[in-house]
């Protein structure tokens, strides 16, 4: 599993944008991880679905309300991870209404899951391999701060506890 000090994997994800600009067009656009952390400071939190209960009436709703006091304590972009796939995570936005405070990405076939060890088996529940629940904190590619929840739970990754660290 990932760990404070290691670099984020090699992994592309994937970002549905509704309007083109900056080299976007419109639908989904890839993300390269490594590249788009790249000299920033970066809160990262998965979920293991959208539009699953906790992840959309807590853990991104946290993060969206938030999404000032992060800058201010330095955080350049804050970024949602779920194992949907882009046009989800797209619809999930327009609901949550994450535009211009989090970013939706896709991480559809898992594999930056995979990557970071932080994979939760949710098949024989109908919902596969997904991402388990966690919030980092990211400087210029690398995890200066880990909190993974343990099965079921929502006490370690919500906006609250990420942004005290980010202040630190």
């Amino acid at each position: 599993m990932i760990k404070v000090g290691d670099t984020l994997p090699a992994a592309t994800l994937m970002e549905y944008s509704e309007v083109e600009g900056n080299g976007c067009s419109l639908g989904p656009n890839a993300v390269d991880v490594q590249k788009a952390a790249a000299g920033k400071t970066i809160a990262v939190f998965a979920v293991p679905g959208a539009f699953t209960p906790t992840c959309s009436a807590k853990h991104v709703p946290g993060f969206v309300e938030k999404a000032a006091e992060f800058k201010s304590a330095g955080v350049d972009e804050i970024w949602c991870l779920s194992v949907n796939d882009a046009f989800v995570m797209g619809a999930w936005a327009r609901d949550q209404k994450t535009d211009g405070k989090v970013r939706m990405l896709a991480d559809g076939d898992a594999a930056f899951a995979k990557a970071t060890g932080l994979t939760l088996d949710l098949n024989g529940k109908g919902l596969g391999l997904r991402s388990n629940r966690y919030s980092m904190l990211v400087k210029d590619g690398k995890v200066v701060s880990l909190n993974v929840e343990g099965p079921g739970k929502f006490e370690v990754s919500d906006a609250d506890t990420l942004l005290q660290q980010a202040k630190a």
